[in-house]
């Protein structure tokens, strides 16, 4: 393996906390290996006035790192697992998916206590349908209103009044830090996660096999086998981290509960099943988990905002 890697990533906070964690593991897994970032803006990072549902919700936020690697500028690149669409370009693997922390979503606010708290017709904010639909779903009294920014771009909106509470993924809170703001981690229950939420996932050439080998250290089976659960599911609908579904997958002595929800970006309709097995057949797990809401009514809901399942 060459001695000296460069980690692309984005500029936000958020993203440079990621690459330094994993520069950091790496260095001390190899005190001789020397690591540098370099700053990459992607699409996701230029718009942030419009929706992202609007904008197109695959590779938003990968894309443009994506191409570096292809084109040998970077060695990897580190991502949220959450934000990587379902399928890899050709010529590019996921050579480690980090052990999942914090993967909940978080209710934050000035006020209220908690989402079961706020009064009818309360202004909540959040960027992803999947967290509208969820939220409509169980409180069809509030009125859901687009969040873009970067985490303290959110909090700062949340504190200037414009929102009586916003939703913000946990894991983005601890590492930052901000982890005081929270005000109540939503249970799954109520907000099924993101697909890979949570997780970090380092992507590298499909043959650069010496540094996939140095890289696995990095790898957690566990999470790798639920997150490949979730991503299999996800490709099966047709679906990016911008459509309203959500998938959580844990493994427990080599049992893996597959969770998911396909829904109505107006929460009026939420299709939901539980899927269990072995952990080593994560991906048919995924597969019969979309197989089984697709028949179920996920399939109209989906055609209905102009996504065509792969089933």
């Amino acid at each position: 393996m060459k001695r000296n890697l460069t980690i692309g990533t984005r500029r936000s906070q958020l993203a440079l906390w990621q690459a330094n964690y994993v520069a950091e593991a790496l260095r001390r897994h190899d005190p001789e290996l020397t690591v540098q970032l370099q700053h990459i803006v992607t699409q996701g990072d230029k718009i942030l006035d419009v929706p992202l549902a609007r904008i197109g919700g695959k590779g938003l936020f990968t894309t443009e790192l994506e191409q570096r690697l292809l084109d040998g500028t970077i060695d990897l690149a580190v991502h949220s697992l959450k934000d990587l669409p379902a399928d890899v370009p050709d010529g590019l693997c996921l050579a480690a998916i980090t052990a999942r922390h914090h993967v909940h979503d978080a209710f934050v606010s000035n006020t209220y206590a908690s989402l079961e708290a706020l009064p009818a017709g309360a202004r909540i904010g959040t960027s992803s349908l999947r967290r509208k639909a969820q939220l409509l779903h169980t409180r069809p009294d509030l009125f859901v209103a687009d969040l873009r920014g970067n985490v303290d771009t959110r909090l700062k909106k949340l504190d200037d009044g414009q929102y009586d509470a916003i939703i913000l993924a946990e894991a983005g809170l601890q590492r930052l830090g901000r982890a005081d703001r929270i005000t109540q981690l939503l249970p799954v229950d109520t907000m099924i996660p993101a697909v890979g939420q949570g997780a970090l996932a380092i992507e590298t050439r499909a043959d650069d096999e010496s540094l996939k080998q140095a890289l696995a250290f990095l790898n957690d089976e566990g999470t790798a086998a639920a997150t490949t659960a979730e991503r299999t599911f996800l490709a099966a609908i047709n679906g990016s981290c911008q459509v309203p579904v959500g998938v959580y997958g844990t493994v427990q002595d080599g049992i893996l509960t597959l969770q998911s929800i396909i829904a109505a970006p107006d929460g009026s309709q939420v299709c939901r099943t539980t899927t269990r097995g072995s952990a080593a057949d994560s991906a048919a797990i995924g597969h019969e988990a979309a197989c089984t809401l697709l028949d179920d009514g996920g399939r109209r809901i989906l055609t209905d905002l102009g996504i065509i399942p792969t089933y």
